[in-house]
């Protein structure tokens, strides 16, 4: 806050500036507003500086937008711990283990195994050792498709390519498409790796297919003599590219080429720095396919007239005789990303235990929340909304029931109010009757998360609440609820099914089997979680069981993702966007006017919003990819979903007994981020993908 402090430290001369905050406040809106005042003295010392801050609450993310010096496009960036937290969190409803995948992805870790662990421990860490990396496609990569690219990088090259960054053909700025279809990759494209080292990624950039069609070993793709002539082929390739671009069709119509925009700016020098700086310009995410197929508009909207002058203001109809309300009514919100609904106030959503008794609650998400009536705001937004992204259909989101204080709930409403399939039940996440009134053992996920202010007396006793919930609810039985509901749905298709809450299956019946995320304030509480474990309280948080498997969050795994951004701007703007379900720069400025989320008539352009991929988990003992778990290896696998379904194969989530034979055998399951391409697969296992938004079942939405 001092200008004469600032000077001493050459802020002016820094590459960036990081503020941190303090995560064990007990006033996380004034921690906020300490740091955003830091920041506006460090702006009004040196404007230039880059800044990368860390935010307690989401709500506060609208005040750095009105300093005037904060840009992103200079690399200025915020990591907001709620929006991040509670969007891995989300993540984890929808795929279990996901949250850790994705923690591990950003911690700069060297996975070593070694022959004092288990198996399954050995192949966890070394899915910890992944990292994420950009880096440059050689010219031989354009023209070609994403599959095709990726499936190259992956059998031939070893690396794993999760997207792409892509030119519009207006000539704005890039976005970063994952997993896209139909597009072919144009000159100069730069690529999102998940691989061991920086050295690695080079090969993306060093693969010739000249000279190494026929190289065998991967590590042996070093520059080439062709590179001398890199200018030539640059040259040769963009305008290769052209060509291609102008001759492509899907089902009969012409597509816009995507290498036009890059030609214009003229070639650049090879980049090869920017595998591990990336670019410091700003980029937004998309996840849509980029050249969006034809919709023809769902809800197509009522010309709209002027009636004469009343009251002195020009007055806007629709015409009686065109407008229909059905048509009219809006699904989705003003950006086209997530669902919407009109609001509705929380009495509407109040269910006592009898009336959640009667409501048969199968395939839900159940939000286990301690807090006092003036606890600080947490942010309950950002869990609820990746699971109501519109890269979903209606019937496949899952019902949201939130366990707690209905006073507190009451104060977090209004950003709750306008996402459908909401339930809140005033009781206490203890309480093994409001428990079971919730189903709680037919849940997809329990998530179990505590608002209250840890006490600076014992930083152990910060998360009793949180740690006695997860105890009990593994304590119940279930044995005298009826399990068998009868199946709503064909269950063989399990791409079609997956996420779809129709689909009814019966639930455990000992409570350790119950799906379960806990939220935990203090790392170390961690040991307190799994009484099965053999975890030493002085174990790193990444290496514990409950951590591995992905049945516990410390906030505390997101401070590597400050040095993660420093390094790679583009790395946060994708996992931003990979766990918040696709919230844009658009969707930031609409939030921060405070109205909440805005709904929109359904558009064309709009409607291709929907086009985006999205986190599943596809499992191996059924349906399409059955065949596998009779122990094929990885690579086989991750060609077959690539080619015949366009799902990208990102890791695997195993049971830690795989055989399950022993009488002490666990179905709990741990996650390998990455496994190498001859990795044995067994039918148990099931496979973290992306996977394309399914059109076919867009008819009754």
């Amino acid at each position: 806050m001092n200008a004469m402090d600032l000077e001493r430290a050459k802020v002016h001369e820094a590459d960036a500036c990081l503020v941190l905050a303090n995560k064990y406040c007990p006033d996380p809106d004034a921690e906020d507003a300490a740091n955003i005042m830091r920041v506006i003295s460090m702006k009004n010392y040196c404007e230039e500086s880059r800044i990368i801050i860390q935010l307690m609450q989401y709500h506060n993310k609208a005040y750095l937008l009105n300093i005037p010096s904060w840009d992103w496009k200079q690399g200025d960036d915020v990591i907001c711990l709620a929006e991040l937290k509670l969007g891995f969190i989300a993540q984890s409803c929808l795929a279990p283990g996901f949250s850790t995948m994705m923690a591990n992805l950003f911690a700069m870790r060297s996975g070593e195994p070694s022959d004092d662990m288990q198996a399954w421990q050995n192949d966890y860490i070394q899915g910890t050792g992944c990292e994420m990396y950009t880096e440059t496609l050689s010219p031989t990569f354009t023209g070609m498709t994403f599959s095709q690219a990726s499936e190259l990088c992956f059998v031939k090259l070893k690396l794993l390519l999760l997207a792409v960054e892509v030119r519009p053909d207006d000539g704005g700025d890039t976005k970063i498409s994952i997993n896209p279809r139909g597009s072919k990759i144009p000159a100069n494209t730069v690529g999102f790796f998940i691989a061991q080292s920086a050295e690695e990624v080079k090969r993306a950039w060093y693969y010739c297919k000249a000279c190494h069609e026929d190289v065998k070993n991967e590590n042996q793709i070093k520059k080439c003599k062709c590179k001398n002539f890199i200018g030539g082929m640059m040259v040769h390739s963009v305008l290769k590219s052209q060509q291609i671009g102008q001759h492509i069709t899907t089902d009969g119509k012409p597509v816009q080429p995507n290498g036009v925009a890059a030609t214009k700016s003229g070639l650049q020098p090879p980049p090869t720095a920017v595998a591990k700086t990336g670019s410091p310009v700003k980029k937004s995410v998309s996840m849509k396919e980029e050249s969006a197929p034809e919709i023809v508009p769902e809800n197509p909207r009522a010309p709209i007239r002027q009636d004469p002058m009343r009251n002195g203001h020009p007055v806007i109809v629709q015409p009686a005789s065109d407008f229909d309300f059905e048509k009219t009514e809006m699904k989705y919100d003003s950006t086209g990303m997530f669902h919407w609904t009109p609001a509705r106030s929380i009495d509407d959503c109040i269910l006592d235990r009898n009336q959640a008794a009667m409501t048969v609650l199968n395939g839900h998400v159940v939000v286990c929340l301690f807090a006092h009536s003036d606890s600080p705001l947490i942010g309950l937004r950002n869990l609820v909304m990746p699971l109501r992204a519109s890269n979903f259909h209606f019937h496949e989101l899952k019902h949201v029931v939130i366990v707690g204080a209905v006073d507190y709930i009451k104060r977090e409403w209004k950003t709750l109010q306008n996402l459908p399939k909401i339930s809140v039940l005033n009781g206490s996440p203890l309480s093994r009757a409001d428990l079971r009134a919730v189903n709680v053992n037919l849940c997809d996920m329990c998530v179990i998360l505590s608002a209250k202010v840890p006490s600076n007396d014992d930083p152990t006793l910060a998360d009793k609440e949180a740690i006695l919930a997860s105890l009990n609810i593994k304590a119940m039985t279930f044995g005298d609820i009826i399990t068998n509901i009868e199946s709503m749905g064909d269950s063989k298709d399990a791409l079609n099914n997956m996420g779809d809450t129709t689909v009814k299956r019966p639930g455990p019946i000992y409570g350790t089997n119950v799906p379960m995320i806990t939220e935990l304030v203090n790392d170390s509480n961690v040991q307190f979680l799994d009484q099965d474990d053999d975890d030493d309280p002085d174990t790193e948080l990444y290496l514990t069981q409950p951590f591995a498997c992905g049945t516990a969050f410390a906030v505390s795994v997101l401070d590597s993702l400050m040095s993660t951004t420093y390094f790679n701007q583009n790395a946060l703007t994708l996992i931003r966007s990979l766990i918040t379900g696709g919230a844009t720069p658009e969707l930031e400025i609409i939030l921060a006017e405070g109205a909440g989320l805005r709904g929109g008539y359904s558009t064309p352009d709009t409607l291709s919003h929907r086009d985006r991929c999205r986190v599943g988990q596809i499992s191996l003992s059924d349906g399409p990819l059955a065949t596998f778990g009779e122990g094929r290896k990885y690579q086989d696998l991750f060609v077959a979903s690539l080619r015949n379904y366009g799902m990208l194969c990102i890791g695997l989530y195993r049971l830690r007994d795989a055989a399950l034979t022993t009488v002490d055998a666990t179905s709990k399951r741990y996650v390998i981020t990455n496994p190498p391409f001859d990795f044995g697969l067994l039918p148990t296992d099931q496979v973290f993908v992306f996977i394309h938004w399914n059109k076919r079942q867009s008819t009754s939405q």
